[in-house]
């Protein structure tokens, strides 16, 4: 495996931690590994993309990590905190405190406004926003002139802003996405990732991002590819070129496999 140099001066406290995580389909001639003992570290205010062919168990490794999918072996940290050693309403919690979500689907309700949408995590944990910090969120997002608007008054480029506010707007420790910009046209997909990269930058946001394109890639600070349910490869500092050259490797390898 390959690694370049972590970029200078980049805070290197652990956000969420990931050790000989296992997770394992099935039993038998049916059994399917889709992690393999993968042992990685997401750090505090770095955007982190997670990157590999089909079936490598990006999404899945994000998933375990973010407390939505159970693990078979290993074990994942949030901060200081355990995910298996938590019962199910202690991780519910956790996920709703400590965790912020940005999925390719958007995952709006219909029936609220945008400004409800972007409160509704809060508002179903009986906690106020930070009015200072919420409206810092909105600005940044560029969503003051929509806020009383639902999501099929918005276009998807708009709902995704939406989607991210919803993240930022609890002050989780970290926020996971899953293909945040699958669904969006070009530009519509650079101005939602430019403002995960402002979160990071301005905001000190941690945020871990699965990707299969390699100019949303280019906008984190580092680049973690998985092959067969193991990490085989971390860049810092990449950019569409290095990382298409990447994935080629694999497409290549895949081929003569």
């Amino acid at each position: 495996m390959t690694t370049t140099t972590p970029i200078a001066g980049r805070a290197t406290a652990v956000a969420a931690r990931a050790s000989d995580l296992s997770k394992v389909y099935g039993q038998g001639e049916t059994q399917v590994v889709a992690l393999d003992r993968v042992s990685v570290d997401f750090r505090q205010a770095e955007l982190t993309a997670i990157m590999g062919p089909s079936g490598s168990g990006k999404s899945t490794l994000m998933h375990c990590v973010a407390g939505l999918d159970s693990f078979s072996s290993g074990s994942v940290r949030i901060g200081d905190t355990e995910l298996g050693s938590l019962k199910d309403k202690q991780l519910t919690k956790l996920r709703r405190d400590k965790i912020g979500f940005i999925f390719q689907a958007f995952n709006l309700l219909p029936t609220l406004t945008a400004l409800e949408n972007i409160t509704l995590p809060m508002d179903i944990a009986g906690r106020k926003a930070d009015k200072e910090w919420l409206n810092s969120v909105i600005g940044m997002v560029g969503l003051a002139d929509r806020l009383s608007h639902r999501p099929t008054q918005l276009s998807g480029g708009q709902q995704q802003r939406v989607a991210v506010a919803r993240a930022l707007a609890s002050k989780p420790e970290i926020i996971f996405g899953d293909e945040p910009t699958g669904n969006l046209d070009s530009r519509s997909g650079a101005e939602v990732l430019g403002f995960l990269r402002n979160s990071v930058r301005e905001l000190g946001q941690t945020v871990v991002m699965v990707t299969h394109d390699p100019v949303a890639a280019a906008y984190a600070d580092r680049v973690v590819f998985l092959a067969d349910g193991r990490i085989v490869d971390e860049v810092y500092g990449p950019t569409a070129d290095s990382v298409l050259d990447r994935m080629k490797q694999f497409d290549a390898k895949g081929r003569t496999s």
